[in-house]
């Protein structure tokens, strides 16, 4: 299975979605992180401790592309409209995070108007979504929803525990926070969305 992390955004989530649906998919068969972004995020966050996956770049990916049961594929931040629906079509699944301001908001509508009429499998992420009392990941949904964007069930809460996981170079199921446990859950609830629809 191929499931590739898209955004028209920067600072929505993008690598850390790929990584944590790495770390996911890790755990039911032998999966590979390509790293296309040109920030290098996951390879960074792979240097700084000890992921349960192999990351690659695009050239060693590859090469390494067969020996893997999954990939997850970072691309770079606000891909061009032909290379979107390049990605799209070259995936199982496009995944497109997306956090509930309004310009993260606006860019990931671009995206859906762009993949209307591709022949693809993409879904869009709510990331980063602001704690309660706060309305802003619902009311993204409502709005998403009303127009028929293919939704996640899950949403990715706005948890400091992220940047823990990237400081130590681990995924956030493995940092020491009572955090961690509710941020790796919905990962793993989005993980599991991810086999049932494919599979499915």
């Amino acid at each position: 299975m191929i499931v590739t992390v898209a955004s028209f955004k920067g600072g929505v989530g993008k690598s850390t979605t790929a990584l944590h649906l790495a770390t996911y998919l890790q755990t039911q068969a032998d999966t590979l992180l390509i790293d296309g972004d040109l920030n290098r995020c996951s390879l960074d966050w792979s240097n700084r401790g000890s992921l349960p996956f192999k990351v690659a770049d695009e050239e060693k990916g590859v090469n390494l592309a067969s020996l893997y049961e999954h990939i997850v594929i970072d691309t770079p931040a606000r891909p061009s409209l032909g290379d979107l629906k390049t990605l799209a079509r070259g995936c199982d699944l496009l995944v497109i995070p997306t956090a509930p301001d309004a310009m993260s908001m606006a860019a990931t509508l671009q995206m859906f108007g762009a993949l209307k009429g591709v022949k693809a499998k993409y879904r869009v992420l709510l990331t980063l979504v602001p704690p309660y009392p706060n309305k802003a990941g619902e009311e993204a949904r409502i709005t998403l929803e009303s127009i028929g964007v293919p939704l996640f069930k899950t949403s990715i809460r706005r948890l400091s525990v992220f940047q823990d996981a990237a400081l130590e170079g681990v995924p956030v199921n493995v940092v020491k926070d009572p955090k961690a446990k509710i941020a790796w859950r919905s990962y793993v609830e989005v993980g599991k969305e991810i086999c049932n629809g494919c599979n499915g």
